[in-house]
């Protein structure tokens, strides 16, 4: 059976990362972005010119239409899904928790949590086996942030993050006998424009020395981490959530 994966939030940093390595593994890549179609547009390209299947649509997670139409647009285009990606993610302006407008807390949440949920409640929908599904692998892309707090900076983006860890574990353990694993990566210390949302492009340079192994990681690095999760090699494995963070 052909595999099909979804990344959502996957036109640019590591999601892009993740669907380059995911097409060269020879699955057929669907990905979403809410802004970029640019960039969206040319990986898609990029994947299709080397001779693979790939597919960008535009949906923001954190709207319940927004996925129910992604997913319907998945299945008529690609078929069903065997591995999702829950990496679509905001962050907003570095700021203590007593200037947080909730506005600002709510957009974190619903993006981080709310899409997180609502991603892998349609993806349990296809794979279970419970539910005629094939089985299937989900990874959600969470954060060294949920256990270090982002004290001064984005303490909002950190507890979204330890949202995704709990939901990690809670919904693995509820899948585990209908052929679904469930596992995270917790990127630490990556270079991605993520950081240019909260106001530092710098941030990874300025906060290295911190890291054990003295220097900030490669969306690629934390993509090969992603694919091995979904593999067959980690078939054991769910419930998990693996830190790709450079010691810190």
């Amino acid at each position: 059976m052909k595999k099909v994966i979804l990344i959502t939030g996957g036109s640019r940093g590591i999601g892009a990362a993740t669907a380059r390595l995911a097409a060269q593994q020879h699955y057929a890549v669907a990905l979403s972005y809410v802004n970029n179609r640019a960039a969206a547009d040319q990986l898609v390209a990029d994947i299709t010119s080397a001779g693979g299947q790939a597919l960008a649509v535009q949906a923001d997670v954190a709207l319940e239409a927004d996925v129910l139409r992604l997913f319907a647009q998945v299945d008529a285009s690609l078929g069903r899904i065997s591995a999702l990606v829950n990496n679509a993610g905001v962050l907003e302006q570095q700021s203590r928790v007593e200037h947080m407008t909730a506005e600002r807390i709510s957009r974190v949440l619903a993006t981080n949590v709310l899409g997180s949920f609502l991603c892998a409640r349609e993806a349990v929908r296809r794979m279970s086996t419970a539910q005629d599904g094939p089985g299937g692998a989900i990874v959600n892309v969470s954060s060294r942030a949920s256990k270090l707090g982002s004290p001064g900076e984005y303490v909002d983006y950190a507890a979204s993050k330890a949202a995704v860890d709990t939901l990690t574990i809670g919904l693995a353990k509820e899948v585990a006998a209908e052929g679904i694993r469930v596992n995270a990566v917790s990127p630490g210390l990556i270079y991605t424009d993520i950081h240019a949302s909260g106001g530092e492009p710098g941030r990874v340079d300025r906060v290295k020395t911190s890291v054990p192994m003295g220097r900030g990681g490669t969306p690629e690095e934390v993509a090969q981490a992603v694919l091995w999760l979904l593999s067959d090699a980690a078939s054991y494995t769910t419930g998990t959530v693996l830190e790709v963070s450079g010691g810190r």
